[in-house]
């Protein structure tokens, strides 16, 4: 295992020196990176000039410059040294400077889209998968294929349109839903639940009545109290969503069957739907590290649960348990985020319009914990859709295909014809060898979607890394441009190896040698 890792890391490194001496040399010769000074009306032209051909050693030809740009990068490599030298731009910036900024809102924004288009992707997958050419498999193929198929510039364009205006219209006008709007959704939402939930023409009829009038009561619940304005999942709210948690969990985890496993899971979720009532006071002095302590507290909190609970079959017992406590504290940061929205909306900053369509945080904005998360999350909403919607279409057909495919393997009919419940066979035997193949997807999907992140920055105007490179590569700023193209070579490299390593984890027939 180590020779392979030490073997990766040295193919890997060559690589990354071959692909940037070439990136470097094409970028170099792509344009003047004096242009904007000369012909000038500046009457020190050619001490302006001067100075920047000796500040970015333009006097020496491109292929040996990325030898002296080479030496500067490689300081970055030496740990508390404060040494990283990549270069400076046209103004004479340290890209080493500028460069974090960039990442940390282009990372940000992609984390997010990739972890929420794997997560949507692959349960829409599997659920399309086992409803097979069902009308909600046809439906989601459609749909997928058409956003799939849709440039992420008109998506963002929609987005900003419909969405944002939209919706900051309709919180400015009075968010009341009318009753024709609230039948037609509830109607709609009762077709798409039948659809999904299948079966017998009698329980479809059940089914579309039943999620028809709920939907028609929650829309009017939230109309009635303008609960747009004044948002929260209340006590009540919270105790229903922690205990159909703690359900839902130990059905996909280990069945209700096992019920040191459903015991552990309710304790869990009685344990942090009491700190949501001892944790308010804390939470209004909480910083970001402040929730990730309490957050990281209760998954392990869970898992202990299930570690002395759990009985012969621990390893069900702690994921129940852990599973539950997280998403549960989940909720209650979410509830309390909604807390924070009348004041954030009302702010003199936001002026009553809150989903933003330009930047990735309102300039002057401040606040604590809660009012900051919001405004990042108000501003990241519409591009993370746009890079989402790129990768749901993939995300879907690969686990549909790949779940379809494992459940016609003899090891699936002998699991079946041994009597296990279908919970087993799909959630034990079938879905880790489903995912071998979106391990390669995701691998090259963050690279794809680091790509689409440059027209979705442009877009919606995020000062971000595909800002930066596309500004840089318009003014031959050859410096900027490199340190997005290293940036996104580690990333991508990286991410190839850990999906080398994941094929080892999920599948025992695969070793690393």
């Amino acid at each position: 295992m180590a020779t392979y890792i030490l073997r990766r890391i040295g193919v890997s490194i060559l690589i990354l020196l071959a692909a940037s001496f070439i990136m470097y040399v094409l970028a170099a010769n792509s344009g003047d990176p004096l242009k904007d000074l000369r012909g000038g009306n500046a009457a020190n032209e050619a001490q302006l000039i001067a100075a920047r051909v000796q500040a970015l050693d333009l006097d020496v030809p491109a292929p040996l410059r990325w030898f002296l740009w080479l030496g500067g990068a490689a300081q970055c490599l030496i740990p508390f040294a404060d040494s990283c030298d990549l270069g400076l731009t046209l103004s004479n910036a340290p890209v080493a400077t500028i460069l974090p900024t960039a990442m940390v809102s282009t990372l940000q924004l992609v984390t997010v889209a990739t972890v929420a288009a794997i997560l949507l992707g692959v349960v829409v997958g599997i659920v399309t998968a086992l409803r097979q050419y069902s009308g909600f498999d046809l439906a989601t193929t459609f749909l997928s294929f058409f956003l799939f198929s849709l440039p992420s510039f008109l998506v963002a364009v929609l987005l900003k349109e419909f969405i944002a205006l939209g919706f900051n219209d309709f919180l400015q006008a009075g968010p009341v839903i009318p009753p024709a709007a609230i039948i037609v959704i509830a109607l709609i939402a009762g077709l798409i639940w039948q659809v999904l939930i299948g079966g017998a023409l009698r329980r479809r009829l059940i089914v579309f009545g039943a999620s028809t009038l709920a939907t028609a009561a929650v829309l009017f619940y939230v109309s009635a109290t303008e609960w747009f304005l004044y948002p929260g999942l209340g006590p009540i709210g919270l105790l229903v969503l922690i205990a159909g948690v703690a359900v839902v969990t130990t059905i996909l985890v280990s069945g209700l069957a096992n019920k040191k496993a459903l015991l552990t899971a309710g304790i869990g979720a009685v344990l942090v739907y009491v700190s949501y009532f001892v944790l308010q006071n804390l939470f209004n002095i909480s910083s970001i590290w402040t929730l990730i302590f309490i957050f990281v507290a209760a998954v392990v909190l869970g898992g202990v649960i299930g570690f002395f609970l759990g009985g012969n079959d621990r390893g069900q017992a702690i994921r129940a348990g852990a599973i539950t406590t997280g998403i549960s504290m989940l909720l209650v940061f979410l509830d309390r985020f909604m807390q924070a929205w009348p004041d954030y909306v009302n702010s003199s900053r936001i002026n009553g319009r809150p989903i933003a369509t330009v930047g990735s945080q309102t300039p002057g904005f401040s606040g604590d914990v809660w009012m900051t998360g919001i405004d990042s999350f108000t501003h990241l909403l519409l591009p993370t859709i746009a890079l989402l919607l790129i990768s749901f279409a993939q995300y879907t057909r690969y686990a549909r295909a790949g779940l379809l495919e494992v459940l016609n393997q003899d090891y699936i009919r002998t699991a079946r014809a041994k009597g296990l419940p279908e919970r087993t066979v799909i959630m034990r035997h079938a879905f880790r060898n489903m995912l071998i193949p979106i391990a390669t997807i995701v691998a090259t999907d963050v690279g794809a979607l680091l790509g689409g992140a440059v027209i979705t920055e442009r877009v919606f105007a995020i000062s971000g890394m595909g800002n930066l490179f596309a500004t840089s590569l318009g003014r031959t700023d050859l410096n900027p441009v490199m340190g997005y193209f290293i940036v996104i070579a580690i990333v991508a490299i990286t991410f190839n190896f850990l999906a080398d390593l994941a094929y080892a984890a999920l599948d025992p027939r695969v070793r690393v040698r």
